[in-house]
């Protein structure tokens, strides 16, 4: 055993602090007018026929009313294809209840989301506002039979479009065909006490919150199992011609990971991601623990952001840090300069503070660009057990009491342009 230790070197990063998501809100109460499902059709929720027309009506009469809670329940399974949620309309599925995604493939529509083709997803709303997901029941994209053919269009389960003033709480979500939940354009979102579900590896791509060029999001006691990123913070697709809007003001709080790729952010960041806080987070099993990932063909200004009172056990690499997502094996190792581009990755002012890891296969994934490294990495009061140390390139960083151990014996590799630890 041979421990890596790195005390008091390099200067502080300030990074400015803020009222986090100070500007959520939840969605305007629209008084107490419900609309039952069972309502609008003679059968439903029998597990066998699909309630897609039923539930669409019980939401279009309540959203043409001024907005309302739409209910399902009294029976434990309610099938349908996709459904527009509407503004100032509460989806509330109860306990013992399940909204569950038809299987039948041809009952999702062609789409255009993310600026490319894709298929409408089981929940959907657009330019809409002030919406709620809650009851304590589960939402199923039985997406089994679409995890078989990973390269063709999949549905994105839940996704909103230009919406502003949304809550899921108190819900589990599971079996996406691909993204779970994905925010895109939309504000003041947020997800609460809730279960995100899907076996690793059978569920490709089944990232459990994925907020896309959005701002003021909370994520706050989530508990994510998952087949891809935990949580994936995103912004623009790889070679965006542009412009894209960032992703800013974020907090993840009390949150905890076990199967999935980790807190993400990245890798399709083209346009910036900053304002990130991430505090008391659980990760056990996870592929990776905190993880900022971006290459040359799809970065912007991507920075301040602060980890804080994080645990982790058997994970991954622990903490990786890379702008080779997508690009050469070898990474910082085998390239050479390039020319500064719009989709340059510029990562930095990134602390770390208060992280214990134990049983990780790697500690340390930091490699930066030749043509823009990392900048203001802080490590304060870190400790890190692995089987790896890692490895660190093109970064400047400030070490503030921290310990990296590789069981094999061999330190932390040190590559070009590093300062701050030797």
């Amino acid at each position: 055993m041979r421990a890596v230790m790195l005390l008091g070197l390099g200067l502080g990063v300030a990074v400015a602090g803020s009222s986090m998501c100070a500007q959520i809100a939840p969605p305007t109460a629209p008084g107490q007018r419900t609309c039952p499902v069972e309502k609008y059709a003679k059968t439903v929720g029998d597990g066998e026929h699909l309630d897609t027309v039923a539930i669409q009506k019980a939401i279009d009469d309540c959203a043409a009313k001024g907005g309302g809670v739409v209910e399902l329940h009294g029976a434990p399974l309610f099938v349908s294809g996709p459904l527009e949620l509407k503004s100032h309309i509460t989806l509330e599925i109860a306990e013992g209840t399940t909204l569950a995604g038809s299987e039948n493939h041809a009952d999702y529509p062609e789409a255009e989301l993310l600026h490319e083709p894709s298929l409408r997803g089981l929940l959907w709303a657009k330019d809409a506002e002030d919406i709620a997901i809650r009851g304590g029941g589960i939402i199923d994209g039985r997406g089994q039979s679409w995890w078989l053919h990973p390269q063709t269009p999949r549905p994105r389960m839940i996704f909103f479009d230009h919406v502003k003033g949304l809550t899921m709480e108190n819900i589990t979500v599971e079996n996406s065909p691909m993204w779970q939940i994905t925010a895109y354009e939309s504000e003041n979102l947020t997800f609460r006490n809730m279960k995100i579900l899907a076996p690793l590896p059978a569920g490709h791509n089944t990232d459990g919150i994925d907020p896309f060029s959005s701002k003021h999001i909370l994520i706050d006691h989530v508990f994510i199992d998952t087949g891809d990123d935990n949580v994936a913070i995103k912004s623009g697709q790889p070679g965006s011609a542009g412009p894209n809007d960032p992703t800013v003001d974020v907090t993840i709080t009390d949150c905890t990971f076990l199967h999935g790729h980790g807190l993400s952010i990245g890798s399709e960041i083209a346009g910036g991601v900053q304002h990130v806080r991430a505090e008391r987070i659980t990760f056990s099993g996870t592929t990776q623990g905190i993880r900022i990932k971006s290459g040359r063909d799809r970065g912007d200004d991507i920075g301040d952001f602060i980890y804080s009172d994080i645990t982790m056990e058997n994970v991954g690499t622990a903490v990786q840090v890379t702008d080779y997502y997508g690009g050469p094996k070898g990474g910082a190792a085998v390239v050479e300069t390039a020319p500064v581009t719009r989709l340059t990755p510029h990562i930095h002012d990134v602390t770390i503070r208060n992280l214990k890891v134990t049983s990780a296969k790697n500690g340390l994934e930091v490699e930066g660009l030749p043509e823009a490294p990392i900048k203001g990495l802080t490590f304060d009061n870190v400790t890190i057990t692995a089987q790896k140390a890692g490895r660190v390139a093109y970064a400047d960083i400030s070490a503030k009491d921290l310990t990296v151990t590789g069981a094999d014996g061999q330190p932390l590799t040190i590559g070009k342009d590093v300062t701050g630890i030797k």
